[in-house]
Parts: structure tokens; C-alpha cells; sequence
């Protein structure tokens, strides 16, 4: 360890997180900052987002080029390409894109078309990210998607012929989804080839439709032990397909597959989120801090700028233990120590590595495939 060592920041990665709120239709699962898209008028919300951009430009003059570039919502594939683009050279103009910069779309399958594929690509989009959710008509009525599965396949082929990198997106551990069943599903998704999986396990946040129903007892979740099952027959799956887990929910065919941006996420990188209600993290002249913007649309267009909230060595040092300890990177001990800290509890640490569900080395710790189903219980065991 060097004394000079900086811990985090845009050494390990530095994003660009574009929030676009506005969806088709609201799923009852979600739990993000998202509003019905009928009769909206999103010219100035574009504006705002620019001009969002323009003042982050001023306080970040050592940052090097943009990595990637992530349209997120929300439903951002109802955006124009024509606004996609306009973003896109707007950040490129600002901050310069890396020659290797990853520029991502989530889609919804709805918005695929061979002339939407063609235009987003056209604006610079090199990466989307397809919500198919689920492969089962059932499931997706339950979920509350707007497409049915065989729109989600025909997505799926018509996106892997215009884009070499794109991930598939998926919910499972469903109330009274079976092992057999999953296995069916996720086979036949894998069989579509896809170089990238994201694979969620059904969260109920309390402020959703779905949190309302589970509190007044209309259906029940998947219990610990079935989750834990689906968990594991998801990895087996997966590897024995030849992708492995890189982190707790996502799968890559090799490294040059795993998300660009979310590994700045994972890895403390610095990250500017614009749009209404997104979060960032950046490493200024006076310390990290964590970046908000308004959540509503009227209010962040009315000022695009948000709110900085400073972060402490404490804060980032925690924020670096749970992040990376959903990554297969593991956590690099060094960096813990440069923020003044520690792991907690080295004795549990050691305990779980011979349980064998993390590896810890003198420069190192790691969770393992098994760690991964308590990620967030160890981490909260173990953060400073």
C-alpha cells in the first residue's frame, strides 16, 4: 500500500447516468422515479437535462473522458433518437467519450422495431439493455408489462442483428414459481444466445402496488428458502451455459460483455446522474460528495441542478464495502485502509471463510458464489 493511493473516484471508472422518467405504463414492482407518459410535453425536460450537464462541466475539469453513458428510467426507449443524440454529443462535447466508451439503452421490447434498432443506433446507442422480464404470458400479465412473451422474443433476435453487445433483463422468484418452471424459462432465454443476463429476484418495496397487496395478505413472496433455490439453479445455469455470474444478479459470456457502467458503480468509481430524481457520486476539489437532483419533472426542469450531500471517509469507506462485495472483483483492502478504515469483525471474516463463503487474503476479500445469497447481510456485518 502506498500512502498516495486514491481510493475512489474516476481512476475507477467515471459515467454518465441519463434518468428518463416517464413509462407506457407503470409496473407494479416498481419501485423507481417514473410517471405515466400520456400527454407530456418532454422538450424542456431534454433542456433541463442539457443544461444539467453543462453545469457539471465547470467543477469536474480533471475528470478524463466519459467510459459510458447509460439511459435508464423509467422507459428511455420511448425517447427519440433525435433526443438520444442530442445527449449524447452534448456529453461528448463536454467531457469527450472514451474510444471505448459504452453507450447503453434500456428498452422495452414494445419499442423494438428494425427502424427503431437502426435509429438508436445511428444516435450512438452501442448497448441495450431489452426488459423481456419474463418468457411466460402469465408471469408477465402479473408483472404488469405491456408486451407478451413472444413480442419479448422476437425483441430479442431483431436486437442481437443490430448489436453485438446487449443484455437480457429478467425478474424471477415469483409467488409460486417453481424450480421446473424457472429452469424452462431461463433455458429457453438462454438459448437465445445472449452475450449478457440480468437476472433480479422479485423485491417488494412497500410504496408499490405490489407492496400493498403482499401487506393486506392478497399473495405472498417467495419465501428465503425457495429464493435461495431459484438462486442457485440461476448460477448453475448459467455457467454450465457459459455465462458466469461477474456479480450478484448479472452474467457475461467474457469480460468484454460485463457492464461498463455498472462496474463504475461497484467499483466507487465517479458517476453525474441528470434527470429528474437521479444520483451520482463525484470527487471534487473539496471531497466526495453524493449529487441528487428534484424528483419531479416540473421541479428539475424549473432547476436542473441538484443538491450536493458531502460524504465522509466513514461514509465512502461503507459505500465501498457493500458495492464491492457484489463484484467478483472483490474488494481490494488497500483502498479500505487509505480511507482510514478497516474491516469490522475480522473474526466473523475469518469464520466465513472457512464456511467458505467469502475468501479473504491478506490484500483481499472476496464473496463467493454462495456468499452472494447473504451479500447484504455480510456487508453490514463487516462494514466499518
Amino acid at each position: 500500500m502506498t500512502p498516495s493511493l486514491v481510493p475512489v473516484g474516476p481512476d475507477y471508472g467515471f459515467s454518465l447516468y441519463v434518468h428518463w422518467p416517464y413509462c407506457a405504463r407503470i409496473c407494479p414492482y416498481c419501485d423507481f422515479n417514473v410517471y405515466a407518459a400520456k400527454n407530456r410535453e418532454t422538450g424542456s425536460l431534454l433542456d433541463a437535462i442539457c443544461a444539467d450537464l453543462r453545469s457539471q462541466r465547470a467543477r469536474l475539469p480533471a475528470h478524463p473522458p466519459l467510459h459510458s453513458i447509460f439511459f435508464g428510467g423509467g422507459t428511455p426507449s420511448l425517447l427519440s433518437a433525435a433526443a438520444m443524440a442530442r445527449i449524447i454529443g452534448e456529453a461528448e462535447a463536454l467531457f469527450g467519450l472514451d474510444a471505448s466508451c459504452e453507450i447503453s439503452l434500456e428498452a422495452n421490447p414494445n419499442d423494438v422495431s428494425a427502424a427503431s434498432l437502426r435509429a438508436w443506433s445511428a444516435a450512438g446507442v452501442n448497448r441495450v439493455s431489452l426488459g423481456i422480464q419474463a418468457l411466460c404470458d402469465t408471469a408477465l400479465t402479473f408483472l404488469g408489462r405491456d408486451h407478451d412473451a413472444k413480442t419479448a422474443r422476437q425483441a430479442a433476435e431483431a436486437v442481437a442483428k443490430v448489436f453485438d453487445n446487449f443484455s437480457l433483463d429478467l425478474i424471477y422468484a415469483r409467488p409460486g414459481q417453481s424450480l421446473s418452471d424457472w429452469r424452462s424459462e431461463l433455458s429457453e432465454v438462454l438459448s437465445l444466445q445472449p452475450p449478457h443476463l440480468s437476472l433480479y429476484e422479485l423485491t417488494i418495496a412497500s410504496a408499490t402496488p405490489f407492496g400493498r397487496q403482499v401487506s393486506r395478505g392478497e399473495w405472498a413472496p417467495a419465501d428465503d428458502e425457495r429464493q435461495a433455490d431459484l438462486y442457485e439453479l440461476t448460477q448453475k445455469l448459467c455457467q454450465e451455459a457459459g455465462l458466469p455470474a461477474y456479480e450478484v444478479s448479472n452474467h457475461a459470456r467474457t469480460p468484454a460483455f460485463r457492464s461498463v457502467h455498472n462496474q463504475t458503480y461497484w467499483s466507487s468509481g465517479d458517476w453525474i446522474g441528470v434527470g429528474p430524481g437521479a444520483h451520482g457520486r463525484l470527487s471534487l476539489a473539496q471531497g466526495r460528495v453524493a449529487t441528487t437532483t428534484h424528483r419531479r419533472p416540473a421541479d428539475y426542469i424549473r432547476a436542473p441542478k441538484g443538491e450536493d450531500t458531502p460524504l465522509s471517509d466513514l461514509d465512502v469507506a461503507r459505500e465501498l464495502v457493500v458495492m464491492a462485495l457484489r463484484s467478483s472483483q472483490g474488494l481490494e483492502l488497500q483502498r479500505l485502509r487509505a480511507l482510514h478504515a478497516d474491516i469490522a469483525n475480522p473474526g466473523l471474516a475469518s469464520e466465513w471463510n472457512e464456511q467458505g463463503l467469502l475468501e479473504l487474503t491478506a490484500r483481499k476479500l472476496t464473496l463467493t458464489q454462495t456468499g452472494w445469497l447473504l451479500a447484504d447481510h455480510i456487508s453490514a456485518h463487516l462494514s466499518p
